[in-house]
């Protein structure tokens, strides 16, 4: 079955505050329940709202659990340590760190797995998680430009690509490294990890692609 984002309504606002609680109530009933045994149900419950409140706001499972991971991620700060080094560390540290949370790795893995399956869930993951997180790449790269550690990239077309490139190296090493090998992401790991990074940025900034 193709996921379905929930349709627009009119009437009154949504309760940030209710939302908030259904989305820790969903992360919750992931630790203790797991994705299998996780329902809307239960979810309502521990939020202390309606099963019609919380199907007005998610139009079942996959979605919410994808919402509720994402709001994990947006807490993912760049921190300013001087260098550009030093900043992919921190924030390389942070992803692990949340990565390590049961209901980051239980939910990630799950709604992963279903989007296989499932091309309108692919698209929610992309635009609630790897969309928003790609700020992270544009701020640590804009500021690293201002201190002249890389070069401008005046081409949009070229610095968009530059910009899925460094994200899709990230997240996909740091993901691959906690939820698939199981290894930690330690702070020598990180800094192997950005000293391989910034070597390859290096060579695409003295070689850029043609095209």
């Amino acid at each position: 079955m193709q996921s379905r984002s929930p349709a627009s309504r009119t009437g009154r606002p949504r309760s940030a505050t209710a939302d908030a609680a259904i989305l820790a109530a969903t992360r919750e009933a992931l630790v203790e329940l797991g994705w299998s045994k996780l329902t809307l149900g239960d979810v309502a419950t521990r939020a202390g709202v309606a099963k019609t409140t919380l199907y007005r706001r998610w139009a079942g499972k996959n979605e919410l659990v994808v919402d509720a991971v994402a709001e994990l991620f947006d807490e993912l700060e760049l921190p300013d340590r001087g260098s550009l080094a030093a900043d992919i560390e921190g924030v390389v540290l942070q992803f692990a760190s949340i990565l390590a949370l049961p209901e980051a790795r239980s939910g990630l893995m799950a709604v992963v797995a279903e989007s296989t399956r499932d091309d309108a869930l692919r698209e929610r993951i992309r635009a609630s998680v790897v969309d928003r997180q790609k700020r992270l790449v544009l701020e640590g790269r804009s500021r690293a430009q201002a201190r002249g550690e890389l070069p401008a990239e005046p081409d949009p077309a070229s610095s968009a690509r530059t910009v899925d490139l460094i994200f899709d190296m990230v997240a996909g090493a740091v993901v691959h490294r906690t939820l698939v090998s199981a290894e930690p992401a330690d702070e020598e790991w990180v800094h192997r990890f950005t000293g391989v990074l910034l070597r390859g940025l290096a060579g695409e900034a003295a070689h850029p692609a043609d095209g």
